[in-house]
């Protein structure tokens, strides 16, 4: 029973099967799901088992032939280590699978790491897209994030794919993704679990990148939409040295690791101290602008709805977050009122 890793750096268990013909085709390896399954299936190594091809496409085991065992099956047992690098593998409360914590340097998962960072919503690094990051991946340029802020014109015109323009384009995007702001910067990262909404609370409370990497679970659930999951999860994040030396390197780069001193906010604004959720589509602005605007003006941008909520902003086609606010007797405003609220504080 193999591990592979998945998108979000799961490791996802692997039966390898002696090859059986199922609907025309010869199946040597099914998927597992999960260790819950493996367990609820009570499925060993050695085991007979039954297989199918799930959708007629993915072949999955069903369950074992208890009736067939002779004795010498063996129990499988999840591993506390990636399988790849070696980083602890932790399980989260409430899910299913466990997931190898080095994010940032996995060999398994650079390249996702790298399309992640320089993504627009996260460190905005035009000209890196996965082919890019895949060749330099290959070329052995980078061995994590941080290794983009070393590139020189010579090794990228030494690649295949690069020119002068296209190198002297990457190497320009990539000082410029060194003002994005802490927010942004957090959310490159990768955390499990962090979101955009969640990296601007963090940026926020803590307000600089040494202050969230010695944030305990305790604080971290003290804001709003944090949990004990998420928190356990950032603070594993930061807990790794990995994670500490390519901080440090990135640190080092000249990369944004603090917020400015932030404005006095207006007396009068409707929104200080209130937790504000956005939910639906926005006509006259994106939910970032709308979240940086609450913000702004002495509100927190949460992400789901509870009751620490204080206020929901309905736009077309909300969903459950509307719903759950009624439940809960929070007040909802439509995008006009909002507006209007916004132009209030402001005048």
């Amino acid at each position: 029973t193999p591990l592979t890793l998945g998108r979000r750096l799961e490791l996802n268990p692997v039966a390898i099967l002696a090859p059986v013909n199922i609907g025309g085709v010869v199946v040597s390896r099914a998927t597992l799901h999960n260790e819950d399954e493996i367990v609820r299936k009570d499925l060993r190594i050695g085991d007979w088992v039954v297989v199918q091809r799930a959708g007629d496409v993915i072949p999955q085991v069903v369950k074992a032939i208890s009736e067939k065992r002779t004795g010498e099956e063996r129990m499988f047992q999840m591993p506390d280590h990636c399988p790849v690098c070696g980083a602890p593998a932790v399980r989260l409360e409430g899910e299913a699978a466990r997931y190898c914590t080095n994010g940032l340097q996995c060999p398994a998962q650079l390249v996702e790491s790298l399309r992640h960072f320089a993504s627009r919503r996260a460190m905005d690094i035009e000209w890196l897209g996965i082919k890019v990051a895949e060749l330099l991946v290959e070329a052995g340029l980078i061995k994590d994030v941080a290794d983009l802020y070393a590139l020189t014109k010579e090794q990228l015109l030494a690649l295949e794919r690069f020119g002068e323009k296209s190198a002297d384009n990457l190497l320009e995007a990539i000082e410029q993704s060194k003002g994005r702001p802490l927010d942004r910067l957090i959310f490159a990262l990768g955390i499990h679990e962090v979101g955009e909404v969640t990296a601007r609370l963090l940026a926020n409370e803590f307000r600089s990148m040494d202050a969230l990497m010695a944030a305990t679970r305790e604080q971290l659930q003290l804001i709003p939409s944090i949990g004990p999951s998420m928190s356990e999860s950032i603070v594993d994040f930061f807990a790794e040295e990995h994670s500490r030396t390519v901080i440090a390197k990135l640190k080092a780069a000249g990369l944004t690791m603090e917020l400015p001193e932030a404005a006095p906010v207006a007396e009068n604004s409707p929104f200080a101290g209130r937790e504000v959720v956005f939910t639906g589509k926005l006509e006259t602005m994106t939910r970032g602008q709308a979240q940086e605007l609450v913000e702004r003006l002495g509100g927190t941008a949460g992400s789901s709805v509870t009751k620490k909520t204080s206020l929901v902003v309905a736009g077309a086609d909300a969903g459950s977050k509307l719903e759950k606010a009624r439940k809960l007797e929070i007040p909802i405003m439509s995008e006009a009122e909002f507006t209007r609220w916004v132009a209030d504080s402001q005048g």
